[in-house]
């Protein structure tokens, strides 16, 4: 065999043991990369079941299908919030009960904004101090009938003076100074449907006790007693009663009230 044959079959050889080697390499598994450590597991967010409202409850109505139980997290869980761990019969219990304020969807309820059992639901609404007074109205001395529950007036006394009985003439004062209108008649919100007119027979007043005696007073010296509506923007100054004089007995201004077999009459002094 001459020296170019194997030389050949040398080569041959290498290049046959070359691929043997690239072979098994490609086919060999791939090592194994070493996985970090992630450290200790985060648990789970912890829930509690809240009763919630899942739909809107207009003030002074029942809760009725309106209460159903949601996860709520456990780290924001308020103390005024009914849970079905500490009332597990809660949502049962409150069905009939009178929402004190108006809710809404997606609020947790609490106990505080419903009213009391044997509690009506003018008392709950009423605030410390304050008395609800029915002053009887119609439409052409109530702005037309747009005063609306939760509006502010001012209560107008109008009278026919006693020196001009026989000419006619009327004494005209405002006696009581943004009043909050709780109802007119029975119905103590607005029309759910966006009706803005109401026209009743009787505005239901929130009053101090001075202001009751002072209007109620007045219903009986009055030839009629008229609401004024105020804007929104006049609502943020303090309630004023500038009849007082009416249960004072003092009269105002340089007159005197009298009351003889029921009727009430001022009449003038000299200075």
């Amino acid at each position: 065999m001459n020296k170019s044959r194997i030389v050949i079959l040398g080569v041959a050889v290498m290049a046959a043991l070359g691929a043997g080697y690239v072979a098994k390499n490609l086919t060999a598994p791939a090592p194994q990369q070493p996985i970090a450590d992630a450290g200790p597991q985060q648990p789970a967010v912890e829930l509690v079941d809240v009763l919630m409202l899942s739909q809107d409850v207009p003030m002074g109505t029942e809760l009725a299908s309106a209460l159903s139980w949601e996860a709520w997290p456990a780290d924001n869980i308020n103390a005024s919030f009914i849970t079905r761990d500490q009332s597990p019969q809660a949502l049962d219990e409150l069905r009939n009960s009178i929402a004190r304020v108006a809710l809404y969807s997606g609020e947790p309820l609490r106990r505080s904004k419903l009213i009391g059992e044997g509690m009506s639901f003018m008392s709950a609404i009423l605030p410390t101090g304050k008395r609800a007074v029915a002053t009887q109205i119609a439409a052409d001395t109530s702005a037309g009938g747009f005063i609306l529950p939760n509006d502010f007036v001012d209560v107008i006394m109008t009278r026919r003076a006693q020196e001009a009985a026989t000419t006619g003439g009327f004494i005209t004062e405002t006696i009581l100074k943004n009043i909050k209108v709780l109802a007119i008649d029975q119905t103590i919100q607005e029309d759910e449907e966006g009706r803005r007119v109401k026209v009743g027979e009787t505005a239901t007043l929130e009053l101090s006790p001075e202001q009751a005696e002072i209007i109620t007073v007045a219903q009986q010296m009055a030839d009629r007693l008229t609401l004024s509506l105020r804007a929104i923007t006049d609502t943020n100054v303090p309630p004023e009663d500038d009849g007082a004089y009416l249960v004072s007995g003092a009269g105002r201004g340089n007159s005197v009230r009298l009351i003889k077999s029921g009727e009430v009459t001022e009449v003038g002094t000299r200075k």
